[in-house]
């Protein structure tokens, strides 16, 4: 009896981990997916103003100035966006296994 007791407690334990790790990953989740829109907004406002203003140049080396200063910060905002989202997927992968923790620690532990 003691044996169906504890086999009863495990999958209860073993699922509500798996529910919190499901609520973290859906968080981060979104997140994620806001980010990538905000930036993908932004990538494509800044695109269709770095035109107009490449239209306007009256000057070919105007022009390429402005794409120079174009092109440098779009990379510069890329590699800040890639960190950022970087650490989005690290967190999301901490905050999915921080339920099942305990488990691997006992596992570990015998």
């Amino acid at each position: 009896m003691k044996s169906f007791e504890d086999m009863q407690k495990f999958g209860k334990d073993n699922a509500d981990a798996t529910m919190k790790s499901l609520g973290a990953v859906s968080k981060s989740v979104q997140a994620i997916a806001v980010e990538l829109a905000d930036y993908s907004k932004k990538a494509f406002e800044d695109g269709a103003a770095a035109t107009e203003k490449l239209f306007g140049a009256k000057s070919l080396e105007k022009a390429v100035e402005l794409q120079s200063d174009y092109v440098k910060t779009a990379y510069e905002g890329f590699v800040s966006q890639s960190a950022k989202l970087g650490e989005l997927y690290s967190d999301l992968a901490q905050q999915a296994y921080k339920p099942f923790e305990s488990y691997v620690n006992k596992v570990v532990a015998k």
